[in-house]
């Protein structure tokens, strides 16, 4: 076993549990990061290792909102569980979310990823979406918020989010949460709430793409890959823990525009090191 892939998984760990949930794109930072540290490994295991490794990172979402998304209660081995009709409703209203990237990711998945997945693209991405931070958050502050709490969330506003994060979809650099987060502010929800919302819809969105990803791969790891795997996915859900909680904290007293201004320079980074490469 090579330690120093090790080492590589351990770097690839951090930058996703960091970016994966700051609106400025794990994927735009895992290309800087394979720019300068290579895996030694196929390009077929790291198209699927991008994916695979948030669910390191959507695990520590599960247990830092655990009492917010389990829907059941025990209450003890011969009585039957009762359902949280709350939570319940909750769940009914992620799953509208995830119709529109889930129906597209299903059928053009490996279309949109040779065709979008390149420096380029992501850099203008990460570039458009940036000033369209700046800017939503600079008219939010005079627009009235229909949704304070992930509870105010409707049917409808859930679906209408979906479809801004069908744009993550599509075009890597956007940043799923990024996308989600704007779309919940243009659509009157406020920051929190979209915060919360954008972190319960990535359970089943990260899920299910990691699922196809492993599928799509098969099962023939190989014991370093298995490992390498391994180790950036509990990297990714430590890291996950610590920056899932800070942002929370920062939202409170803060907009979301310096996401958007660091979003611009790393597009422009990402541009310069693809033209001068």
């Amino acid at each position: 076993m090579d330690f120093l892939e090790i080492l590589k998984a351990i770097f690839y760990g951090i930058v996703e549990g960091i970016t994966e949930w700051l609106p400025i794109s794990s994927t735009g930072h895992l290309i800087l990061l394979e720019r300068f540290i290579k895996m030694n490994v196929s390009e077929d295991f790291m198209n699927m290792f991008r994916v695979v490794i948030q669910l390191g990172a959507i695990m520590a979402v599960v247990v830092i909102y655990w009492k917010q998304i389990w829907f059941m209660d025990f209450h003890g081995f011969k009585s039957k569980p009762t359902f949280k009709k709350d939570i319940l409703n909750l769940w009914g209203k992620i799953l509208v979310a995830c119709v529109p990237a889930a129906v597209i990711g299903v059928f053009f998945d490996d279309f949109f990823e040779a065709v979008f997945y390149n420096e380029v693209c992501v850099s203008i991405a990460l570039i458009v979406f940036g000033i369209a931070f700046i800017v939503i958050e600079t008219l939010n502050k005079r627009k009235t918020v229909k949704a304070e709490g992930v509870a105010d969330i409707t049917y409808k506003l859930a679906l209408l989010i979906g479809v801004f994060q069908l744009i993550a979809a599509i075009f890597p650099g956007t940043s799923r949460s990024g996308a989600t987060i704007v779309g919940a502010l243009l659509l009157g929800v406020s920051r929190a709430a979209a915060a919360d919302f954008t972190f319960f819809l990535a359970i089943p969105v990260m899920f299910g793409a990691s699922l196809l990803k492993i599928v799509k791969y098969g099962l023939a790891f190989t014991v370093q890959e298995f490992i390498v795997l391994a180790v950036a996915m509990v990297v990714a859900y430590v890291v996950s823990m610590v920056v899932i909680k800070l942002l929370l904290k920062f939202i409170k007293k803060h907009d979301f525009k310096v996401f958007g201004w660091y979003r611009i320079v790393l597009g422009v980074l990402v541009l310069l090191i693809f033209f001068l490469a």
